[in-house]
């Protein structure tokens, strides 16, 4: 049985879970509900062992959650359309039994552009519209004072928002207020795109997997080794650690000589079992006293997942402390798996017009990439070219001329100054545009 998360809050889970009974049985919906959508982080991270995907019901929870959850999540939410936004005209109108069209609407960022086309099929003046827009990190209390100004100032005939904290408050206020709710049809919808996601992770779970690990500087061991036989006795410790974890993956081991082994298992074993792998690398580190790297390649073939492992391989001993890489089949690389900064991002791209100014500014698509990458994990709103060199590790001044060139060619922004504790100048802080 699959198990699905639905998060929103407890009016919108409510009407989730009345749409979830037309579903087979095979699926469980389990409601988990919060009074603020700052919630959310802490939801997901607790509970994410627990699910095969997310339901959320909305943008909000669904932007949070996707700062804290890995690229490849499951995770869908219901976006507000239009027919969200004209079923509050029409329940408005008849409520008040005259035409409505002068409101306020508060809404994420993210839909900001279509809530402008929606307004705009409706024919409604400019005017006649006040729209508040905000990130993920909310005030509840300005988007509500936003809705109480422009009321008290005649200026409309009552709120439209998308938060259940603005509509308590509003209504205390005495303000007409309306919440914009997904259709049963969008909920539909949303549905059977998180169920096929979680049965497609069946299969994803089935991918050949293909772990290379690479002890460093192997040969040097040789002449640090004093006892007669230090060298076999290490490579069977070795071994025996290895085998450890081949059991737990129910894969199989290859020695390729002189500090390099092979594992292969399946894609979902060792996802399952990446801390034991951990772990073990530590263990090998300890043991045989010189770095080790670890690169993991998943594929739907052999070739493939081997191949996407060298390259992991590679990049792992390109990293300061080398640690656990991953190369995915869809071209995603994830750099220090397993670990708290873990961070994934992908080293390819199909936008042509990205792609272009990338070119021009002299910046790969895999660094950009994970530069977004870091930026969204940190949630950063802005950063300086320090931060960026301390997490990328990396000269400031190579940082400085990536985050100029992306300046130059409009995909970063400046954004002011960040002053200092000690003497020296102020840093510049600059921001990744959208």
């Amino acid at each position: 049985m699959y198990r699905i998360g639905v998060v929103g809050p407890p009016p919108s889970v409510e009407r989730i879970l009345a749409v979830a009974n037309e579903f087979e049985h095979e699926i469980e919906f389990v409601p988990i509900t919060y009074g603020d959508a700052k919630e959310v982080s802490g939801i997901v991270q607790e509970r994410n062992h627990e699910f095969d995907g997310w339901f959320f019901s909305g943008p909000i929870p669904f932007t949070i959650a996707k700062n804290v959850l890995s690229p490849e999540a499951n995770m869908v939410y219901c976006p507000p359309t239009g027919s969200n936004l004209y079923r509050s005209f029409i329940q408005m109108s008849i409520d008040r039994d005259e035409a409505v069209k002068r409101v306020s609407i508060d809404m994420i960022e993210s839909e900001g552009q279509f809530l402008q086309e929606q307004l705009s099929e409706l024919q409604i003046p400019e005017e006649d519209t006040h729209v508040m827009t905000y990130d993920e990190h909310y005030d509840a209390q300005a988007v509500a004072q936003f809705h109480l100004k422009v009321w008290r100032e005649g200026k409309t005939q009552g709120a439209f928002t998308t938060l259940m904290t603005v509509e308590e408050l509003l209504r205390e206020a005495g303000v007409p207020v309306y919440r914009i709710y997904m259709t049963k049809m969008e909920i539909r919808q949303a549905m059977k795109m998180v169920i096929e996601r979680a049965r497609s992770s069946y299969f994803k779970d089935t991918q050949i997997g293909v772990e290379i690990i690479e002890l460093e500087q192997f040969d040097t061991i040789v002449e640090k080794s004093t006892a007669r036989f230090h060298l076999q006795h290490l490579e069977l410790k070795i071994r025996q650690l290895l085998l450890l974890l081949c059991e737990k993956l129910d894969g199989s081991l290859m020695a390729n000589g002189n500090g390099r082994y092979q594992i292969f298992s399946s894609r979902g074993a060792i996802e399952r079992e990446i801390d034991m792998l951990r772990a073990t690398l530590q263990q090998l580190s300890l043991e045989a006293d010189v770095p080790v790297a670890v690169g993991i390649g998943f594929g739907e073939t052999a070739f493939s997942a081997e191949s996407n492992a060298r390259k992991a391989v590679q990049h792992a001993k390109n990293r300061d402390g080398y640690g656990i890489v991953i190369v995915q089949e869809n071209g995603v690389i994830v750099e220090a798996a397993g670990e708290p900064e873990q961070i994934a991002y992908a080293y390819r791209s199909n936008d042509k017009e990205l792609l272009d100014k990338l070119n021009k500014a002299n910046v790969s698509i895999k660094t950009y990439n994970k530069l977004q990458a870091l930026v969204q994990r940190m949630g950063w709103s802005t950063f300086t070219t320090s931060d960026i060199a301390t997490y990328l590790s990396m000269t400031v001044r190579n940082a400085q001329r990536i985050i100029g060139s992306l300046c130059e060619y409009g995909l970063a922004e400046y954004k002011g100054e960040e002053l200092q504790a000690v003497r020296g100048r102020p840093k510049k802080i600059y921001q990744l545009k959208k």
